[in-house]
């Protein structure tokens, strides 16, 4: 159909209105990553915007030079794993329980699950409950606590209401058991639900740095988070108290908070790629009652 003169002018007003929404979303990162490659007194001055001046790598490698921060950063990977197949595995039996309206004390179960998102013990007593446990000073207590989140178990409940009854009717016909059904039938059909929540939860264990301040004393166990926070706090305290007469002291302290962004930011970036064409469709559907 030949288009009309007035929805050309619709298609091209959209057009611009969408690469100015893409250029206002896109050029905090770009800058952050020119302001990593670029020298102290660019980056004082106020000239770094899209592209790198006084290039440089000096901070990159006083950090990668450092073997502790290797060490972190297997440290958070290792988190980020061992904590998202935790987060995946209780939270989707959780959701699927409580999606059953056959499951007996359902109605208690949902409405204690969502008391914990507004109500908890306060900082204090789960610390003291995390020392008693014993989890101190190692990986259980980043990844254990916050195991299951309310939210995101909400979602996947209204997911799993929202499937045809008959998937789980003809399965039990045909001699499947609970567990069956679920992980021969409903996981199978629920790829766009459960990459959303695999992206939530990885996110936030990628990025959790406040339970390892609590909760780990040793160096060698901490995730990259501290790592970085604590070098951002030495570079800016020495900056601060005049202690910048080394070059490479001068040249952290200018850009060092760019530079430990790029690094944090890196791994989620890559792998957010392959999630997001589930992203949306997963939301949507465990958030809609059909």
């Amino acid at each position: 159909m030949k288009e009309s003169a007035s929805y050309k002018v619709f298609k091209v007003f959209n057009i611009v209105i969408l690469l100015f929404i893409v250029f206002l979303t896109l050029f905090p990162f770009v800058n952050i990553i020119a302001q990593s490659f670029s020298s102290e007194a660019a980056i004082r001055s106020g000239q770094v915007s899209l592209l790198p001046k006084g290039f440089n790598i000096d901070t990159y490698k006083t950090v990668m030079a450092d073997a502790m921060f290797w060490t972190n950063y297997k440290n958070t990977i290792i988190y980020t794993v061992v904590g998202t197949t935790i987060n995946i595995v209780m939270t989707t039996m959780f959701a699927y329980a409580l999606s059953k309206k056959r499951l007996a004390g359902r109605n208690f179960f949902i409405k204690f699950a969502v008391f914990t998102m507004f109500f908890n013990g306060g900082l204090i007593p789960n610390y003291i409950l995390i020392n008693n446990l014993g989890f101190t000073n190692t990986m259980w207590a980043i990844v254990i606590p916050g195991a299951i989140s309310v939210f995101n178990m909400l979602i996947m409940k209204s997911f799993f209401e929202n499937m045809p009854i008959e998937l789980e009717e003809a399965a039990s016909i045909d001699g499947c058991s609970t567990y069956g059904t679920m992980f021969r039938i409903i996981l199978p059909l629920s790829k766009p639900i459960l990459a959303t929540m695999v992206l939530f939860y990885a996110v936030g264990n990628w990025n959790s740095w406040f339970s390892a301040f609590l909760y780990l004393d040793k160096k060698e166990l901490f995730p990259v988070t501290i790592y970085l926070r604590n070098l951002i706090s030495a570079a800016t305290g020495s900056l601060n108290s005049g202690a910048t007469s080394a070059d490479d002291l001068s040249q952290i302290s200018a850009n060092i908070k760019s530079v430990t962004m790029v690094l944090t930011v890196l791994p989620i970036i890559m792998v957010y790629p392959f999630l997001q064409k589930y992203f949306v469709h997963g939301i949507m559907l465990g958030s809609v009652k059909q």
